[in-house]
């Protein structure tokens, strides 16, 4: 269900419609003003708010990017570790069925 709620965001206040918990939307608020405040007060003085906010996203999708090729690589070695493990099972069940055909009659 949408609800209007209201953050704020490297000193400007928004109202937006969102289906988003209100707790979680001030939470990722609270990420982008942490950003805004890491570039320091010089920054926030020479440049405009919305300059500001261009280099925060810079920088979260600079992150996003990196988060993404670790998954992807962490995903490659899962799939390695795990045909592995099935290629080994495998071979052991093979191994005991020709030892299983070897001791019946």
């Amino acid at each position: 269900m949408k609800r209007t709620v209201q953050i704020e965001i490297a000193g400007a206040r928004y109202r937006m419609s969102a289906d988003a918990d209100e707790t979680y939307l001030q939470r990722l608020a609270d990420i982008v003003n942490e950003r805004v405040r890491a570039l320091g007060p010089k920054a926030a003085r020479a440049a405009t708010p919305a300059q500001l906010l261009a280099v925060v996203a810079l920088g979260l999708a600079e992150d996003l990017d990196a988060s993404e090729r670790q998954r992807e690589t962490l995903e490659a070695k899962t799939r390695q570790v795990v045909n592995t493990a099935i290629r080994r099972i495998d071979k052991s069940l093979q191994v005991d069925a020709e030892l299983a055909q070897q001791i019946e009659p």
